[in-house]
């Protein structure tokens, strides 16, 4: 049965992500990359990310939240149809060379997004 894994990133918007992340990097320890993001491997499938977002940024549209959740899946056909079963339609899918995605929006209006990595 198609089941969620794990989260598969955080991500918000911000003022200023730069400085952000240098604070984090600074104070906590986070492995910033070149691109702002920091991310942490895991056993399973997928990694997970933490990456900040200028503050007029429309990635998370149509969520009027300010952040977004990115959840691994193992199968992601299989959970858009059970997803579809109760009623939830994807807003957007797409195939990517590092996964397949498909984003929804939960009874909270929170886009939530579903990640299939590829195969290893």
């Amino acid at each position: 049965m198609a089941k969620v894994l794990g989260i598969g990133g955080i991500f918000f918007k911000t003022e200023d992500p730069k400085a952000l992340g240098e604070w984090y990097k600074r104070v906590l320890g986070f492995p910033i990359t070149d691109w702002g993001s920091a991310m942490f491997p895991h056993t399973g499938k997928g990694l997970t990310l933490w990456t900040p977002f200028k503050a007029d940024t429309d990635h998370f549209a149509p969520s009027p939240h300010a952040f977004m959740i990115n959840l691994v899946v193992d199968d992601l056909d299989g959970l858009l149809e059970r997803a579809k079963a109760e009623g939830v339609e994807p807003i957007k899918r797409q195939d990517d060379d590092y996964g397949r995605f498909a984003w929804i929006l939960d009874p909270a209006g929170v886009k939530v997004e579903l990640w299939q990595p590829l195969e290893e």
